[in-house]
């Protein structure tokens, strides 16, 4: 597929015949905001705020002290994959407070890839169990971070209680050619249910 990106285009090409609705999710501090940054051809909306003692209450902070902002709403970019086909991408808030707006954002959504970290695998599970109960397809990309442990993909694969189907890559959220290969990699995965769904 080709790729607009680095375009930085405001307007879609006339030759766009299909957009998209792709949720970006993952646990709390796992590096939407940065994925979809890197990868939004158009200036992506944020709704960050800065965190205050009362979230200490609430949000875990272990392993991410360093963590200053969060998530309040949701982040929204756009990447035109191909001289057809659009993505608009969702990135979700990541703790547990905001599953109904989780659950209100798999409206319409064509499927989610679910950013994890090595070192909190198990904060991945209410995110997938959602992503299930709405029938929401996706695929896993384990986002690297400087420090975090490397395990092999039979092991994630297991830890995570994936299907042999689900997609599971590594990505750095940082980089936009690893990121857009992990959505390419959801993008051919969800090219594969359409005539297992119109059958």
């Amino acid at each position: 597929m080709g790729s607009a990106l680095g375009s930085d285009q405001l307007y879609l090409p006339e030759t766009v015949s299909t957009a998209a609705k792709i949720l970006i999710v993952g646990h709390f501090a796992v590096g939407k905001t940065t994925f979809v940054g890197t990868l939004s051809e158009i200036r992506p909306l944020r709704t960050e705020e800065t965190m205050t003692q009362a979230g200490a209450l609430v949000d875990d902070l272990a392993g991410i002290e360093g963590k200053t902002t969060t998530t309040v709403a949701m982040d929204f970019g756009r990447l035109t994959l191909s001289e057809r086909l659009v993505l608009y991408l969702f990135g979700a808030p990541g703790q547990k407070r905001f599953t109904q707006l989780w659950k209100d954002m798999t409206y319409g959504a064509l499927g989610a890839l679910v950013l994890t970290d090595t070192r909190r695998l198990d904060q991945s599970f209410d995110i997938m169990g959602l992503l299930e109960e709405h029938a929401v397809p996706y695929a896993v990309a384990v986002n690297h971070f400087d420090g975090a442990p490397s395990y092999p993909e039979e092991e994630i694969r297991e830890a995570l209680d994936l299907l042999p189907e689900t997609p599971l890559v590594t990505c750095d959220a940082r980089d936009r050619i690893s990121s857009t290969q992990a959505l390419i990699s959801l993008v051919q995965y969800l090219q594969t249910r359409i005539p297992q769904e119109q059958t």
